[in-house]
């Protein structure tokens, strides 16, 4: 039961974080991971601040929840609260994403902090695409993904960038034909609409009796 709360602590702490760094990555290697040591100051979360709800999601903690870093209480109120907005599936992925945390090695940790670093000084429209990049890839059926973590695993600094910029345009080909079939959508309608305006064409009468 106690490693059960204690997975359940630290599963929200990889659901405070958005979900991936970088795009095209192997599952284990896009979850948000923990608040790195040595990170800034923050201002403390006071518990009655907290939802009942997110209460009694970290009922175990209440007790030290003072005693804890501003830092780590920011990052369990608003993983609880992402948990608590989670869908069933959206839940098991995260536990899914835990256990693949917790069986990496340290070295492997502090390479996805650094590149956990990186992506949170990205410019904002940079981060959304490779969040949207992340979720294309997620959709992709699993043996696709597969081949595609094999190539990023096998490709040159260059080679991923390049990667990086086909998915982008890719997306923005994407978004663009969503926009002309919309576009169309709406001329129907209104092409629709305008004809039941017209008036009822009658046939010519018939000789007055």
């Amino acid at each position: 039961m106690i490693e059960k709360r204690k997975g359940l602590m630290l599963a929200l702490l990889l659901a405070a974080a958005p979900a991936c760094a970088v795009a095209h990555q192997p599952a284990a290697r896009v979850a948000g991971p923990p608040p790195a040591a040595g990170a800034a100051a923050s201002t403390a979360v006071v518990w009655s601040s907290l939802s009942p709800q997110q209460q009694r999601l970290l009922a175990p903690l209440s007790a030290r929840w003072g005693s804890l870093p501003a830092a780590r209480q920011q990052a369990l109120a608003r993983g609880s609260q992402r948990w608590l907005d989670m869908s069933a599936e959206q839940r098991s992925m995260a536990r899914r994403r835990f256990r693949e945390w917790r069986r990496l090695t340290p070295k492997q940790r502090q390479t996805i902090r650094r590149r956990w670093q990186r992506f949170k000084s990205l410019p904002p429209q940079q981060r959304q695409a490779i969040r949207r990049s992340f979720r294309d890839f997620q959709r992709l059926p699993p043996s696709r993904r597969r081949m595609l973590r094999r190539q990023w695993r096998n490709a040159t600094p260059a080679q991923r960038q390049l990667m990086i910029q086909q998915a982008q345009r890719s997306w923005r080909q994407r978004q663009m034909l969503q926009m002309q079939r919309r576009q169309q959508m709406l001329r129907m309608q209104r092409q629709m609409m305008r004809m039941r305006r017209l008036p009822i064409m009658r046939g010519p009468r018939g000789p007055m009796r």
